[in-house]
Formats: C-alpha cells, sequence, structure tokens
C-alpha cells in the first residue's frame, strides 16, 4: 500500500511539472542562472562565503524573473521522479529519508552510522567520508536527488563502488574519469565491487551539479 502511494504521488508531481514545462522553455538567462547557482554553491563550499552568497542571490533572482512556473514545474518533475526511485528501496528502520528545499551534510569528521538512504532537496552541499563510515549491513544503497548540488565524496579503495550518476548541467569525477557538459550521465563500478566486504551503490540525478567522487 505504502509503495502505491508512493508511486502515484510520484507520478501526479511529474505530471504537474510537464504540463507547467509546456509553455515554458529554457532560456539563454535561465542556464545562466543554473551555473551562477551551481559556482556560488562551490564558492561557499570552497571558503569564500561573501562570494558565494553573491553569486547565487544573483542566480536566484535570473531564474525567479519570469521563470517562475518553469521552477516550480523543475522541482515537481524532479520530487516526482525521487518519489518513483524511493519506493523501489527496502522500506525498513534501517532506511534513512529526507527532504529539504536547502540541506547541508557533512559526515565524516567522526565515526558515523552508514545505512541505505534517499535524500532529495532544491539546493544542497553534501560531504560523506566513507573512511569514518560504520556500514550496517554488507550492501547499502544511497540515492541522492535534487535541483542544485555540490557533491563531495570519500570512499575508501576496499569499498566495493557502484555509481549511476546523471547531471543535466554540470560535471561528475569519479576517481580518473570525468564527465563534464550537459547531458552527462556516467555509470562506474569499482573492479572489486563483487569481491569487496562492504558495497555501496550510489544513484545520483540533479538538474546542476558538481559531483566530485573520491578512492583512497
Amino acid at each position: 500500500m505504502h509503495r502505491k502511494r508512493n508511486h502515484n504521488i510520484a507520478l501526479i508531481l511529474i505530471g504537474a511539472g510537464l504540463f507547467l514545462l509546456a509553455d515554458n522553455h529554457l532560456s539563454f538567462f535561465t542556464v545562466a542562472a543554473l551555473f551562477l547557482l551551481l559556482i556560488g554553491v562551490h564558492k561557499f563550499h570552497s571558503g569564500d562565503e561573501r562570494k558565494g552568497y553573491g553569486l547565487m542571490i544573483i542566480g536566484l533572482l535570473l531564474l525567479v524573473g519570469g521563470n517562475l512556473p518553469m521552477i516550480v514545474a523543475i522541482i515537481l518533475i524532479s520530487l516526482g521522479f525521487f518519489y518513483n526511485k524511493m519506493r523501489k528501496m527496502h522500506q525498513d528502520g534501517r532506511h534513512v529519508r529526507k527532504q529539504s528545499l536547502i540541506e547541508s551534510i557533512r559526515w565524516g569528521r567522526e565515526p558515523w552510522i552508514l545505512r541505505s538512504m534517499s535524500i532529495w532537496n532544491v539546493l544542497g552541499e553534501l560531504q560523506m567520508d566513507l573512511t569514518y563510515a560504520i556500514p550496517e549491513q554488507k550492501e547499502t544503497t544511497i540515492i541522492l536527488q535534487g535541483v542544485i548540488a555540490d557533491i563531495d565524496l570519500i570512499v575508501p579503495e576496499d569499498v566495493g563502488l557502484s555509481v549511476s550518476a546523471s547531471v543535466l548541467f554540470g560535471q561528475t569525477s569519479i576517481g580518473y574519469d570525468k564527465e563534464a557538459g550537459v547531458l552527462n550521465k556516467m555509470v562506474w563500478q569499482s573492479p572489486n565491487y563483487r569481491t569487496a566486504v562492504h558495497q555501496v551503490n550510489l544513484e545520483i540525478s540533479y538538474i546542476v551539479a558538481d559531483i566530485d567522487i573520491k578512492i583512497v
């Protein structure tokens, strides 16, 4: 019953988003605004908070000016796909689900419990260092979805890693492999994935994102 309800919610959200997009299109200023937001998040993450805030404010102003229906449509479609993906995950007490407009997650300076999770946000900053993580089970699935994000992950080389990352605008870097530009998708798996004691499956999908996954 729970999965069926999530499926219906997903279809409603995606349908509403597509309806709003029917009479709208991406303009140069919209694309520029999305890139400004991404750069702003990266600057903020790098410690240049003043410049980061400035770029994010400019980007938001460009987006809001005449593009409110399109913004709402993108958010609804993204949230719809999130619900659809989330319903496929095993639902139990160890599963973490987080949804928010703005999210800042920093896990790794001290030990933390690694469990299957699904996270959705409009604007997100995520830093996860799996060298400090304590896995609850052999295989962990992490779903990260949303609109705009700056994602930095550190994964020990003895962990079996499988990644499926889709980004409309931005770049994805995993070890020495990198995809950048528009409409880029990367499917990557570590050589030891099948034999590793612990396995992590990452499913990442954002409209605009800078994804950096380091293998250490």
